[in-house]
């Protein structure tokens, strides 16, 4: 039987009747197609050859899945082609094994910095800053809120005033107030 001639809702019949000459028209169709969305959306053949296995593979699992009345076969594959390209860029970008040296190869020339800085200037200032919380937290309340609408907010004192409902010099009063204790505490 030439398989040629059917229409594409009939192919997905077939397919989902497990016929392996059907699935490989269908791929005739529409392998190309679905590997050039998969590599415009990778930038990568290979990923892009992958992704375009998967969507066949898929499409043999699910051709029964399909409703003709929804979208034309062209758009179901593309959507699915879409949908796995996605989440293959994704995994690429969370996953850091692309971007990853052996043990043997690091050296403390080869450790990456991040946002200019060493591991070492990350650990000092994560413990800076945890020091810094712990401190800010021990505060009395009305001089903590005061601090922070000023050091993390920005608001000036008279922004401050009015937030609180507070006169303008018990603000600036609490926030000098915080500022002494702060120095107190980090000293230590």
């Amino acid at each position: 039987m030439d398989l040629s001639d059917l229409d594409d809702t009939d192919l997905l019949r077939m397919i989902a009747q497990e016929r392996h000459d059907a699935l490989s028209e269908l791929y005739d169709r529409y392998g190309r197609l679905v590997y050039s969305l998969a590599f415009h959306i990778l930038g990568d053949g290979e990923s892009a050859e992958e992704v375009t296995q998967d969507v066949f593979w898929r499409v043999w699992e699910k051709a029964e899945t399909y409703r003709a009345e929804q979208a034309r076969v062209s758009t179901w594959l593309t959507s699915i082609a879409r949908n796995r390209a996605i989440d293959v860029f994704r995994q690429r970008r969370v996953r850091p094994e692309g971007q990853s040296i052996s043990w043997g190869m690091l050296t403390p020339n080869s450790v990456p910095k991040v946002e200019g800085r060493t591991p070492e200037e990350i650990a000092d200032r994560t413990l800076v800053n945890n020091q810094l919380k712990e401190a800010i937290s021990s505060l009395p309340a009305e001089q903590r809120s005061a601090l922070i609408l000023a050091f993390f907010y920005g608001y000036s004192h008279s922004q401050i005033a009015e937030k609180l409902q507070e006169p303008l010099g018990t603000v600036k009063t609490r926030i000098r107030m915080a500022v002494i204790k702060l120095r107190g505490l980090l000293k230590e």
